[in-house]
């Protein structure tokens, strides 16, 4: 399981490098474009805009699963485990219920993109919107999989004010 995750990650990380790759060149030769040519690529804000949005997102999803987000544990690490343990459950129920709210919204716009445009290069709108879709999904999968963790003991499970871990161990983990 975790070398499959591993490669759905590498996978992830060189689909936003791509992305952000092609950004920075449709961006680029607009800008040249329009100074030394006079004329520019019409298309290329609207597909630097849809890149854009995605690598954001996948970002987004990484950042989750890497345990990255900011976050103030000050009163949780005060806490004794079993409140914690508590506090964590809770949490990451209504962040749940909002990936939900934020699931049911991307489906809804991803349907009504179906039937709309984009003015220029006149691809769907969907391809926007379930960009919002993909990130709520995986963010579900990832939080719930924490959650039933916690629930369970199990010693992978990562609750926020949680000591951090040895030195070594996180070292060793960033070398793979």
């Amino acid at each position: 399981m975790t070398l499959n995750m591993l490669v759905v990650e590498r996978l992830v990380e060189k689909l936003m490098a791509l992305a952000l790759t092609l950004i920075v060149l449709l961006v680029f030769s607009n800008v040249v474009g329009r100074y030394v040519l006079g004329t520019s690529f019409a298309g290329a804000e609207e597909l630097s805009r849809l890149l854009f949005v995605w690598l954001v997102f996948l970002g987004a999803i990484l950042t989750l699963r890497r345990r990255a987000h900011l976050g103030v544990e000050l009163v949780q690490a005060r806490l004794p485990r079993s409140a914690r343990k508590v506090c964590a459950v809770l949490t990451h129920l209504l962040t749940l219920y909002a990936l939900w709210l934020f699931l049911a919204g991307s489906w809804t716009q991803t349907q009504i993109g179906m039937t709309n445009y984009s003015t220029v290069l006149r691809f769907p709108n969907a391809f926007i919107a379930s960009a919002g879709l993909v990130c709520a999904a995986s963010m579900i999968l990832i939080v719930a999989s924490n959650l039933l963790k916690i629930v369970v003991n199990h010693p992978s499970a990562v609750m926020a004010g949680d000591p951090p871990a040895d030195a070594s161990t996180a070292h060793a983990g960033a070398a793979q």
